[in-house]
């Protein structure tokens, strides 16, 4: 039987790691969480996580030995979009994390992956689907994610995440103002942050580790009127879309996370985020 997880490292405390671990310390466990940003110390600190200061690069830097010294780490940064060479980039950065966790006795892992790694099928898409992204972030996840699960010695749990939205995250500004948007008529696959934390929460609660689940809302409206939507209410302005030409989507299915959990999402609907 596993060792009871005590302590809980988030590599990554931003917009999702910041107040998952201000949850989790509120859930009675002891929280590390890095940052790398000395001005952002404080913020961690002022909601009960140990906060350190941690970079990840070429090489790994700071407070670190103690860090990821822990009964289960949280892997938290993305790959970034606009970085160049990420495909390779990423995946040798979370190599450096992994084996710097496994070298200090670390065994169980959350990666926070991406409903990016599946293709348009245009059709419902589980998580017996392969990752097949071809470019870019959605490549780097996918090799992070094989990466990971060549390790013998680690419990892993990934978790994609569709469309991220909430707190200051607006999803009206994501095409405020576009003209001739394409594939209007697509299903959006999207997640509110509230969701993401319960879940996460929820996970390791019921000890629902070592399985990959996608997390995803119940409903996908289409992209046109989503952000039409979401651009009004945020008080942007709403983008037109391109005559209906051929729809490539994908439809992200949540029913194992919440067959496994006997979870209820709080934000069903996207048009209400």
């Amino acid at each position: 039987m596993s060792d009871p997880i005590k302590k809980i490292s988030i590599l990554g405390c931003g917009w999702l790691g910041l107040p998952l671990g201000a949850e989790l310390v509120r859930s009675g466990f002891s929280v590390y969480g890095s940052t790398t940003s000395p001005e952002k110390l404080e913020t961690l600190e002022a909601a009960g996580i140990q906060a350190h200061l941690i970079e990840v690069g070429e090489t790994l830097t700071g407070d670190i030995d103690d860090f990821f010294r822990t009964d289960l780490l949280i892997l938290n940064i993305p790959p970034g979009r606009r970085r160049p060479d990420v495909a390779d980039r990423y995946p040798a950065e979370i190599k450096l994390v992994v084996d710097q966790a496994l070298a200090q006795g670390t065994s169980r892992i959350i990666f926070i992956s991406s409903t990016s790694v599946y293709p348009d099928l245009n059709r419902v898409i589980t998580e017996e689907d392969a990752p097949a992204a071809d470019s870019g972030s959605g490549l780097a996840l996918v090799r992070c994610e094989q990466y990971l699960a060549t390790l013998p010695d680690l419990s892993l749990t990934i978790l994609r995440m569709a469309g991220l939205a909430g707190g200051n995250r607006k999803p009206g500004r994501f095409l405020a103002g576009k003209t001739d948007v394409s594939n209007g008529r697509a299903p959006v696959n999207m997640v509110h942050r509230d969701d993401c934390i319960a879940i996460i929460q929820e996970v390791i609660r019921e000890s629902a580790l070592g399985d990959t689940f996608n997390i995803c809302a119940d409903q996908h409206p289409s992209r046109k009127e989503f952000y039409r939507h979401q651009a009004q209410k945020d008080g942007f302005e709403p983008p037109t879309f391109a005559p209906e030409g051929e729809t490539h989507y994908k439809i992200i299915s949540n029913q194992k996370i919440k067959d496994r959990l006997q979870y209820t999402f709080r934000y069903p609907d996207p048009m209400d985020f």
